[in-house]
């Protein structure tokens, strides 16, 4: 859903088009507790997506099913989409600040969780 897609920021009207290009483990690389998500931005940017690992677990506790890597990806697209569409912008070459409840609160959106789940 979120592996490719254009958002467009009301404060410049500038359009970015966003495409998936990389999911690691960056424990690997940054030494942090993330899944780290990489998007090319309008061709040449890179933006990189940090989802704390605790989400995973907090996930699987409350529906019973795993976190998959396609899962991971749409929600570091939607996040993206919405930072830009709310004017944040995509000047950022890093997100590490995303928290659990960023996550589960577009999982709620995705319709991933049910929104009661949503502390």
């Amino acid at each position: 859903m979120y592996e490719d897609f254009t958002a467009k920021d009301p404060l410049t009207g500038e359009s970015f088009h966003c495409q998936y290009q990389a999911l690691i483990l960056g424990i690997a690389t940054r030494h942090s507790d993330t899944v780290d998500v990489k998007f090319v931005i309008n061709e040449n940017e890179g933006i990189w997506l940090g989802l704390p690992h605790p989400f995973w677990m907090e996930f699987k506790k409350r529906t019973g099913q795993p976190v998959t890597d396609r899962m991971a990806v749409d929600l570091a697209g939607l996040f993206l989409k919405h930072q830009i569409e709310s004017g944040a912008g995509a000047e950022r070459n890093h997100w590490n600040d995303i928290t659990v409840d960023d996550l589960a609160a577009l999982a709620t959106e995705l319709n991933w969780l049910p929104a009661a789940a949503v502390r």
